[in-house]
């Protein structure tokens, strides 16, 4: 391993998700197993243009009774600073006062990007962990947060039927996805919702109005739809509907920014705490403008080019498995 690699930063960017803190912990703990210096960042990019008391020595004592808890200790925001040529030039020069061998970011596509930048533009080593609960990253099975926000939906899903079976009502609930569906499919699954509506997948009124009729023909005492935010919105496909037809009690629920927060599942906590260790261990053997994650188990490093830029398709076993048991 590169001995030159002493001092290590590690910053949180982009929106927080389960794990975070997780994910710092391991980062600081590796760094001290192997002897370097870890220097928590406050507050993401912004951050890094200021410096001084947003610069942080970290020992272990910092990072213990973290593991459990969501958000970011170290904080985020975002900065329109750091996207220009002058705010770029401002975090390398905080980059050399700290004297920083590399980085660790925890964040997602907005993160990926502007270390992108940063590392290309000054030849500096840079590795990324995957923390969004959008699960859209290509390169990693899971990104950190996925598992926990699916989770979440579920268990709020799981109470609103209780009610829905209690008035005969149709529920449209509405999860975090703005691009893909992958909260919507699995968390559709382990509820036995009725259908999804979904980016990757165009539903109609006319098709959502028969899968609805089915269900009541069949004797159903409650109907519970999934919409990822991307796909048109709950409240707009509802009122479409009550255009269409007086027949069902209607109801939307937005589960928003619940799905961000929260204890992190045990999956998340395992999953942070290795690829943190992996993180320091890349940049310690060279690695430098690339994510870790896990591919079938294994440890993989991809740019953050390919990361940020490939498309992850939604998984069309499950969708299948979603069709058959939603009858």
């Amino acid at each position: 391993m590169k001995a030159k690699l002493k001092k290590i930063g590690v910053l949180t960017s982009g929106g927080d998700a389960p794990g975070m803190n997780a994910a710092i912990r391991a980062v600081v703990r590796a760094g001290i197993f192997y002897e370097r210096t870890v220097i928590g960042i406050y507050e993401g990019y912004n951050g890094l243009i200021k410096d001084g008391e947003y610069f942080k020595e970290m020992i272990s004592k910092d990072v213990s009774g973290i593991l459990n808890k969501g958000g970011t200790i170290l904080r985020s925001a975002r900065s329109d600073e750091f996207k220009t040529e002058e705010g770029m030039e401002k975090a390398w020069q905080s980059i050399q006062k700290a004297k920083l061998d590399g980085l660790v970011v925890i964040g997602g596509n907005g993160t990926f990007t502007g270390a992108h930048k940063l590392g290309i533009k000054y030849n500096f080593p840079i590795v990324g962990i995957p923390a969004t609960i959008d699960n859209d990253l290509v390169g990693t099975d899971y990104t950190l947060g996925y598992d926990t926000a699916t989770n979440t939906a579920v268990e709020s899903i799981d109470r609103i039927r209780d009610t829905a079976s209690s008035h005969n009502r149709l529920f449209f609930i509405e999860v975090m996805g703005r691009d893909k569906g992958f909260i919507a499919l699995r968390s559709a699954i382990a509820t036995g919702a009725e259908t999804i509506i979904i980016p990757e997948r165009e539903l109609s009124i006319d098709r959502l109005e028969q899968i609805l009729d089915y269900g009541t023909n069949n004797k159903k005492t409650s109907n519970i739809v999934i919409v990822a935010e991307g796909a048109g919105g709950a409240v707009k496909i509802a009122n479409e509907l009550e255009e269409r037809t007086q027949a069902y009690d209607t109801k939307v629920t937005i589960l928003g920014h619940l799905q961000r927060g929260g204890s992190p599942t045990c999956f998340d906590r395992i999953l942070a705490s290795r690829l943190g260790v992996l993180a320091v261990e890349g940049l310690m053997k060279g690695e430098r403008n690339s994510m870790v994650g896990l591919i079938n188990r294994k440890a993989r490093f991809t740019p953050f080019l390919t990361a940020i830029n490939g498309e992850r398709e939604i998984d069309e076993e499950l969708l299948r498995v979603d069709s058959i048991l939603s009858i």
